[in-house]
């Protein structure tokens, strides 16, 4: 059986969780708990950057980062299901990467906030980080991804969500207040893909 290491919070390990729902792999894939913070877990072994996910596969071999894995699992779906074959494929990706970004900045936020004391925290970075997260919400909020068939999200969708779904579970979902285009699309995910539910961060 093939183990994802992830952590409940992570918007990149419930990408993946969300793939395995989508695709019917979560009887394939067994779903361990991953501490990037400690350096006895073997996560750094497995990933040498020591981020989650990271997908073991059953010959040994290791796929990260999330992006790499949603990939994989299409593909061993037969493709088409996440990331299209088509020309659409490159603006799938385009704004998987764009949603992935805004988790990317939030985090470096969160971190600035944990790993520091306040005396020490830069203002400045926790802003430079704020205004991605901002330019891109504005993006998304300017052009809404397309509605998600029932169950059928593609990789950019899937990652969309669960960058706002990190936005509500770290900063008490502060965005809905300048987004409501963004608010009603994930609505409509909610309604439409069960699985995010199902993964929802329980700290």
């Amino acid at each position: 059986m093939q183990i994802l290491r992830s952590s409940s919070s992570s918007p990149f390990g419930r990408k993946i969780k969300i793939a395995l729902h989508v695709l019917g792999f979560t009887e394939k894939v067994k779903v361990e708990p991953a501490q990037t913070l400690d350096p006895n877990d073997t996560l750094r072994q497995q990933n040498p950057l020591g981020k989650i996910p990271c997908l073991i596969l059953e010959d040994g071999n290791v796929l990260y980062d999330s992006r790499v894995i949603t990939e994989y699992l299409d593909y061993m779906a037969g493709g088409e299901k996440l990331i299209p074959a088509d020309a659409e494929r490159f603006d799938v990706l385009t704004k998987q990467a764009l949603a992935d970004g805004i988790c990317d900045a939030a985090i470096q936020i969160v971190y600035e906030g944990r790993m520091r004391p306040q005396n020490k925290q830069h203002q400045d970075w926790k802003d430079y980080q704020q205004a991605k997260v901002d330019r891109a919400l504005t993006t998304f909020e300017n052009s809404p991804l397309p509605q998600v068939q029932h169950n059928s999200p593609n990789a950019a969708q899937i990652a969309l969500a669960c960058a706002l779904g990190y936005l509500d579970l770290r900063f008490a979902g502060e965005w809905r207040k300048s987004y409501p285009n963004l608010v009603a699309w994930l609505d409509d995910f909610t309604s439409s893909v069960p699985a995010f539910e199902k993964t929802k961060p329980t700290a």
